[in-house]
Parts: structure tokens; C-alpha cells; sequence
């Protein structure tokens, strides 16, 4: 949710229909009939809300049948209109976590307000996105509370994230640096806390500690090589960062390799300094 993804192209609301439609000769043919229209109903109030809890209200008479609407998600049906649709979201071609910008594919979806206190949205495609381990296991029923009433970002309705938010700033000793993740400015209030709770609530700085330590032993011996070689070495990252850019901004590479250009003193001691031995 650090990354803007685009808006799934299903159609939320016919979805429903579909859905209850399929029910039609079930077991559950009287019961998903007699709630289709609230429930298409709360399908467009959560696309007008942009999801935001909790102006999108929980669904109280719904709970005691909580289980059918799970069993669309859990065990879709071979010919089932929602498999196709949740093969192809799990099926994603992303190179980062959108949820944190980590490298690597994310390889299970999340539902933004979650499938147990929202069931009937369990298989709405504009709650569901791809997540990594890391953060499903972070986020799991989380939402908000009483003094923040939403905690994490909304990969299709938070536009601002397809800017860059994180921030990193990096302390000396550059041989061993220190670093504080955070929000760029220039951000709304109201985004930056946003930004800052999604931070907190998934772990994210205590997670890129160790991809920092790791990069930054990599950057010293790739620019050892660039040393070695007589390359520019400030190019050279710029280049670096570059290459980070996609798929987003908000990737820990990316957000790393900014980070150093824009620190002179670090810039000045990989041109300039002795490089420790333990490279």
C-alpha cells in the first residue's frame, strides 16, 4: 500500500448478482436472495467511501451466516464466476510487496478490511489485493481504533502513494551507519499520520533494518569495483536509483539509493574515503 495499484477491472457490484444468481437452485438460494440488494448496495457505498473504515459499516445481521460468504473466498466453486477473478489477482506479475515495497512477489492476497469482520466483502475485488507474508501476518484483523480510525494505506484509493512517501535518512558513521525510516514532507497532515501508522502497524522500519545493513554492505563493495575500475561512483548510483524506480517509488531500493545521493557527506566518503576491510 505503499504502491498505487491499479483499480481491478471486475465489476464490483455485477459481481454480486452474478454471485447470488449462481446460488440460484442452493441451499442457500433463499438466503443470498433475500440480501443481494443491501448487499450490492454496501458493495457501492465501500467504492464511494474508498473503503475507508469506518464510515463502511460492519454488517451485524449477516455474521451468523458469516461462513457462506467465507466459503466463496476459501473454496470457490470449479465454474464459479469469483475463481477466475481470484486466480488472476493471485496470479500478479509484482516484483515488490505493495503493502511495504520489499522485493519479491507477493504471494497471497489480503483483504484491506478484513474477511472476518466484513465477509461480504470477501470476494469484492477492490478489497482484495496482493501481500506479502511479512505484512498479512503484521496486518491480520487490524482495521484501527478509537483514536485512528484506519491504520494502512489503500493500494487503489490512496493516489498520493504513486508519489514517493518513505523517506530514509542516513546517519554516520558511514562505515557503520544508523538510519531513521520515515514520511517525506510535503504531504497533507492527514496523509503523513496515515503514512506513519501504516509504517508502524506492519513493522516496516524494524523489517528494513535488515535490508539496510545488507545493502549498505553491498554498496560498499560495489563501489570498491567502481573505485577499482576509475568510474564515476556518484553516476554510477544515480544509475542505481534509477533502475530502482520501477515498480515503484516506494521500493526499499529505490528508497535506499535516494537516500544516499542525497547526503553529501555519504556521497563525499564513498568517493573519497578509505572503505572499511570487512568488504
Amino acid at each position: 500500500m505503499v504502491m498505487k495499484l491499479p483499480m481491478p477491472a471486475a465489476d464490483n457490484v455485477q459481481l454480486v448478482t452474478e454471485i447470488v444468481a449462481e446460488r440460484a437452485n442452493g441451499v442457500n438460494a433463499t438466503f443470498f436472495k433475500g440480501i443481494k440488494d443491501e448487499w450490492r448496495e454496501r458493495v457501492r457505498q465501500y467504492i464511494e467511501a474508498a473503503g475507508l473504515p469506518p464510515t463502511v459499516t460492519t454488517w451485524a445481521a449477516i455474521q451468523p451466516r458469516t461462513t457462506s460468504f467465507l466459503n466463496l473466498y476459501l473454496s470457490p466453486a470449479e465454474n464459479s464466476v469469483q475463481r477466475p477473478l481470484l486466480k488472476s489477482m493471485r496470479d500478479n506479475d509484482l516484483s515488490i510487496c505493495p503493502a511495504c515495497g520489499e522485493s519479491g512477489r507477493p504471494n497471497t492476497l489480503d483483504h484491506y478490511l478484513p474477511k472476518q469482520l466484513y465477509p461480504h466483502f470477501s470476494v469484492t475485488p477492490v478489497n482484495l489485493f496482493p501481500m506479502c507474508d511479512a505484512c498479512q501476518n503484521a496486518k491480520l484483523d487490524k482495521v484501527g481504533n478509537a483514536q485512528t480510525p484506519r491504520f494502512f494505506i489503500h493500494p487503489y484509493f490512496d493516489t498520493f502513494v504513486a508519489a514517493q512517501v518513505l523517506h530514509l535518512e542516513i546517519q554516520a558513521p558511514f562505515n557503520a551507519p544508523t538510519f531513521t525510516l520515515g514520511v517525506v514532507e510535503g504531504l497533507s497532515p492527514s496523509e503523513t499520520n496515515l503514512v506513519r501508522t501504516h509504517l508502524r502497524e506492519l513493522g516496516i522500519e524494524k523489517r528494513y533494518a535488515k535490508f539496510f545493513r545488507n545493502e549498505h554492505r553491498r554498496l560498499l563493495r560495489s563501489v570498491d569495483r567502481l573505485r577499482t575500475t576509475g568510474q564515476d561512483v556518484q553516476q554510477a548510483l544515480a544509475s542505481f536509483r534509477y533502475r530502482a524506480e520501477e515498480p515503484s517509488l516506494n521500493a526499499w531500493e529505490h528508497v535506499f539509493y535516494g537516500a544516499v545521493l542525497d547526503n553529501p557527506d555519504f556521497i563525499d566518503y564513498l568517493t573519497n574515503a578509505e572503505l572499511p576491510s570487512y568488504l
